[in-house]
């Protein structure tokens, strides 16, 4: 079951400082998580052999791997942003794992938001990845949003474009 947020195109103007953005809950399956690692080509094991986790590695489960959990927190802003929302960057720590069975629930804030020197509009997100209210990856990003209904990020280009 996924709760997902009401599409949206946002400018710049709609968002402030202190903005909560819906929160997104997702129940993570096998899956989810064996497909996450072969989307990003990650044959480790401990990503879809049950057995080699537990046994091998020690943990609960096999567990969601950190391409997977990125792709979440940007699928998490662009529904949010609407389609012209452009991710410039993103820097997250991962402090537990996301295994089958868990509820994966998304929060986050604005935290800051400006128009850099070239007039593209940007906003600083928060967010947080939690499970049964313990926090298991911290996350911000910086995501560009149109400053108006003309304005597109993806026709940002070099020079124009410094994310």
């Amino acid at each position: 079951m996924t709760t997902a947020m009401r599409y949206q195109q946002r400018t710049l103007a709609e968002v402030a400082p202190g903005d909560r953005l819906p929160t997104l809950r997702y129940e993570v399956t096998a899956t989810t998580v064996i497909l996450g690692a072969l989307a990003s080509r990650d044959w480790r094991p401990m990503h879809h052999d049950r057995d080699f986790a537990v046994h091998r590695n020690g943990t609960k489960d096999i567990f969601m791997n950190t391409p997977t959990q990125a792709a979440w927190f940007e699928r998490y802003l662009t529904d949010w942003t609407g389609p012209k929302g452009r991710l410039g960057r993103m820097t997250f720590r991962m402090k537990g794992s996301v295994f089958p069975g868990d509820t994966m629930t998304i929060d986050g804030t604005v935290s800051h938001v400006d128009v850099d020197s070239t007039g593209c509009g940007w906003a600083t997100v928060d967010m947080a990845l939690t499970v049964d209210g313990e926090v298991k990856t911290t996350c911000t990003a910086r995501i560009a949003l149109p400053t108006n209904a003309h304005d597109n990020p993806w026709s940002r280009k070099g020079h124009d474009w410094q994310p």
